[in-house]
Order: C-alpha cells, then sequence, then structure tokens
C-alpha cells in the first residue's frame, strides 16, 4: 500500500466556468488555466501520481503544450489512473478538500464524489470530498483563489 498527496490552486476571475471535481458550479467567477482549472482533481491526479512515484501532472500534461489547452480534467483523471493501473495500482480510497471563500458547495459534494467514482469505475464510498473556508484569510479566503488537496491510498491490483 502507497499513500499519496496533492495540492493546486488557481486564481479565481470573472467570466470563466467554475468546473470542480467535474461539476459546473454556477458561479460569476470560476478557476483561471491552461485546462478547465479543475484544482481538486489536478490535486488529487497530482495525489495518486505521487503514490506511485510517477512524477506528477506537468510531467504528463504541461501547460506548455497547446493539446491540454481547454482540457476536461475529468478526461485526465481518465487517463492518469490508466496511467496508474498501467503501473500495477489500483485506488483504495481518495479524500478531496475543496479550499474556497465562495461559492458554498456542499449542495453539489454527491455529484462530485459520483462524478469522481464514474470517471474512474470505483465506488462512490471510496471518494470523498468535503469543502472548507479560510475564514476570509489569505487568497481562498479574500476570494481571489481557490485551493485543493487530496490524499490518496493505493495498492497493488
Amino acid at each position: 500500500m502507497r499513500i499519496g498527496y496533492g495540492y493546486d490552486a488557481h486564481r479565481l476571475v470573472n467570466g470563466r466556468k467554475c468546473v470542480l471535481c467535474g461539476v459546473e458550479i454556477e458561479s460569476e467567477f470560476g478557476p483561471e488555466g491552461h485546462s478547465d482549472a479543475d484544482a481538486p482533481l489536478h490535486a488529487l491526479m497530482d495525489a495518486m501520481l505521487g503514490a506511485a512515484a510517477l512524477g506528477d501532472i506537468g510531467t504528463f500534461f504541461p501547460d506548455t503544450d497547446e493539446r491540454w489547452h481547454n482540457s476536461s480534467s475529468v478526461d485526465l483523471l481518465k487517463t492518469v489512473y490508466s496511467i496508474v493501473t498501467g503501473h500495477g495500482y489500483k485506488l483504495v480510497n481518495a479524500d478531496v478538500t475543496i479550499i474556497l471563500q465562495s461559492p458554498r458547495i456542499s449542495q453539489h459534494v454527491r455529484r462530485m464524489r459520483m462524478a469522481i467514482a464514474e470517471a474512474i469505475g470505483i465506488n462512490i464510498a471510496d471518494i470523498n470530498v468535503k469543502a472548507t473556508t479560510e475564514e476570509n484569510m489569505g487568497f481562498t479566503g479574500d476570494g481571489t483563489g481557490l485551493s485543493s488537496s487530496a490524499v490518496v491510498l493505493i495498492d497493488n491490483i
């Protein structure tokens, strides 16, 4: 068994779609980035790749490569999980934390868990997603950005 940790952060900008864990959230702003900037999924992918000692998502999907511009992080997650399983590992469970002052996402958590579970073909009971604020402190608290972390446990197939 191996443990992996991932972290990602993005600036929030007006007029951009807000996609978190593969679910579009109604908001006036969204994360800025080369792909759809789904920070929680980026953290999850980094955690899985890290647990398998395979680097990070920048190794496989560099932001200097136009092929990944505006790409769906759900599609990238599917590819990452294929890489991880190709190296002989399967996901046992994952715990994802989204740090965001606004919008509130509690009503979307079940759909987020389902989107992740469906993307990689595992049971929703093995995926946890939760959110918190930073009580108006820092870049997440003042609304200029969001961050996310993920921890995973993988095991041999």
